[in-house]
């Protein structure tokens, strides 16, 4: 039976695949990013938000040549709702054509703010204070717009994500920084 896995469970599903601290701490990044953003969009579903957060790389560390192909399978082997396998799914949109384009507000903010959290954190790193807490808009464009830093950030996907999202990217950025220093620390 296919059932919407809680915290804990997806917390285990995922390091079932991913034993490496980068993707593990990109997937709670992301999960605390996609909570945050659900107390506005979609209050009441924090947790299932999250879930989908930490669960959207699942098949990342282990195959990257067939990264949210493979991702379906191992969800599926989880007996992972299909609600969970979609929208985990669709943030790899346009790696194949199987993939489908994000559709529901969570799948278009998971999609623009994965690629996005990790540039985001990069920039951080290079402040002093190596936090998100102090970190602005302006400092984030300015690394934004240099293609070396952060070169496996992809700035069209985030792009992209900003457009499907209807936002501007300066709106994305600054929501996105907000998100992240809800959970800065954790």
């Amino acid at each position: 039976m296919l059932h919407i896995p809680s915290l804990a469970e997806a917390q285990t599903i995922l390091e079932k695949y991913n034993k490496e601290a980068f993707h593990l701490h990109h997937a709670k990044v992301v999960s605390g990013v996609l909570r945050h953003f659900a107390t506005e969009f979609d209050p009441g579903r924090e947790d299932y938000w999250a879930v989908v957060g930490l669960l959207h790389d699942i098949d990342f560390e282990l195959y990257p040549e067939a990264h949210c192909i493979k991702g379906e399978e191992l969800l599926r082997e989880s007996d992972v709702d299909e609600s969970i396998i979609h929208a985990t799914m669709s943030h790899g949109y346009g790696i194949a054509p199987t993939i489908h384009a994000p559709t529901h507000i969570m799948e278009k903010i998971l999609f623009a703010a994965d690629e996005l959290t990790g540039l985001i954190g990069a920039a951080a790193l290079m402040r002093p204070s190596k936090s998100v807490q102090d970190l602005e808009l302006s400092s984030v464009k300015k690394k934004y717009k240099d293609k070396k830093f952060a070169a496996g950030c992809s700035r069209d996907v985030i792009n992209t994500g900003a457009e499907q999202l209807g936002w501007e990217l300066d709106d994305l950025i600054t929501r996105t920084i907000l998100a992240m220093r809800t959970i800065a620390g954790q």
